[in-house]
């Protein structure tokens, strides 16, 4: 199943990326405080202290993050990706850390937080593409909501990034049509 791919940096992708002003116009990584607070949320470790450059490049992954998930296709992600990959350094290792189990770590040691997160997130993204389950990497159906989300549905049929949230308002909208116009 998908939640055992990197399950803890695919919530790091989705995170990073719902972070960005087109979810509700606003910036979730507006400052080094935010980026500060955000890379403890994520366990992001083994970086040297976040500079102001380190939040510019970490928004401008951000911005090449978002496409994977509202890409038509897998051979655009495909292409998406391998840009990712491309551009980053990649140097796996195996490490135990933070109880979240052994796992790879693909960036260098002491990399800057955006190199850490490009090469980890390529990677994972990577492998789920890989495995056949492209198609889980989706942005919500709902007109006026953002959100990317990582579809980890049995039949890989979710529409929206919260069936509570978004789900209900879009159905309870269309029910309110429905009714309006008998």
């Amino acid at each position: 199943m998908i939640e055992d791919m990197n399950g803890h940096t695919l919530r790091t992708v989705v995170a990073i990326v719902n972070s960005g002003p087109e979810v509700d116009g606003v910036d979730l990584l507006a400052s080094i405080g935010d980026l500060s607070q955000a890379v403890e949320e994520w366990v992001v470790t083994d970086i040297p202290p976040i500079t102001i450059g380190d939040l510019d490049e970490v928004r401008a992954l951000r911005d090449r993050l978002r496409p994977v998930f509202t890409a038509p296709d897998d051979e655009t992600r495909e292409q998406l990706i391998n840009e990712l990959l491309r551009t980053a350094t990649v140097q796996p290792r195996l490490v135990s850390h933070d109880d979240l189990g052994r796992h790879v770590h693909y960036f260098p040691l002491q990399a800057r937080i955006a190199e850490h997160l490009q090469a980890d997130c390529a990677m994972t993204l990577a492998i789920v593409l890989a495995s056949g389950q492209g198609q889980r990497l989706s942005d919500c159906s709902a007109p006026d909501c953002g959100r990317v989300f990582v579809d980890v549905s049995r039949n890989a049929n979710r529409r929206y990034c919260d069936s509570r949230r978004c789900g209900n308002r879009i159905n309870a909208a269309a029910y309110r049509a429905r009714r309006r116009s008998s």
